[in-house]
């Protein structure tokens, strides 16, 4: 009984379009129609329906990262038989009222989480309902309309940080190289000038020591 959950899982998945196409189709669902989705350490029952009586059944959950976990083997008598070739559960119950095998999950948790599956092995020939997903509602943050506080110097409007405006920066970059060009070349002539006049200063200096010595 160990290791023939994951050979008949194996072959359900072979045969689950062979079996769809007989007489027998077999749904996995809430007890509680009502049910969308458990609640936290809620009892939640899940009903295997048109399973034949004499068959027995497995019920197995398939989890969010695609791996198969056999639950247990409810047999027409009925006996249970859980993982681990145990007749009980610490987490789940199993029963059998007439045609209906139902599970039970004793106290919903996050591990319990996943699509619940039943299997029928009858006339050698295996069916597999389809699943009954079993996920806790997920949960959405509205978005805040409280705007968020100002802060100094990051969401308050600042004067001085204003973009500048492109036209304005090339008008400034053109006005620079005006100045430039206009600038540079009257800076150069004053400056020649300047030169100009202390060596007209020097010389005349020299010319007249020249004469007052000749004069003595």
């Amino acid at each position: 009984m160990a290791g023939s959950p994951a050979l008949l899982l194996l072959l359900a998945l072979g045969l689950c379009e062979y079996g769809h196409r007989v007489s027998y189709r077999m749904t996995a669902k809430f007890h509680d129609s009502n049910i969308k989705h458990p609640q936290v350490r809620q009892r939640l029952e899940l009903d295997c329906l048109g399973a034949k009586e004499d068959s027995g059944v497995f019920w197995v959950r398939l989890d969010k990262h695609g791996t198969l976990h056999f639950i247990v083997f409810i047999s027409s008598l009925p006996r249970t038989t859980f993982a681990g070739n145990e007749r009980t559960s610490t987490r789940f119950e199993a029963t059998k009222y007439g045609s209906l095998y139902q599970l039970v999950v004793k106290s919903f948790t996050p591990q319990d989480e996943g699509n619940y599956f039943c299997l029928m092995n009858s006339n050698q020939m295996l069916y597999f309902s389809s699943g009954q997903p079993a996920f806790f509602p997920v949960t959405t943050t509205a978005a805040s309309t409280t705007p968020a506080p100002t802060q100094h110097g990051v969401t308050e409007k600042n004067p001085y940080l204003k973009t500048q405006d492109p036209e304005t920066s090339n008008k400034e970059e053109q006005n620079f190289f005006c100045n430039i060009f206009i600038w540079v070349p009257l800076a150069g002539a004053c400056l020649l000038l300047l030169f100009a006049l202390v060596v007209t200063i020097i010389l005349c200096q020299q010319t007249r020591r020249r004469r007052c010595r000749c004069k003595r």
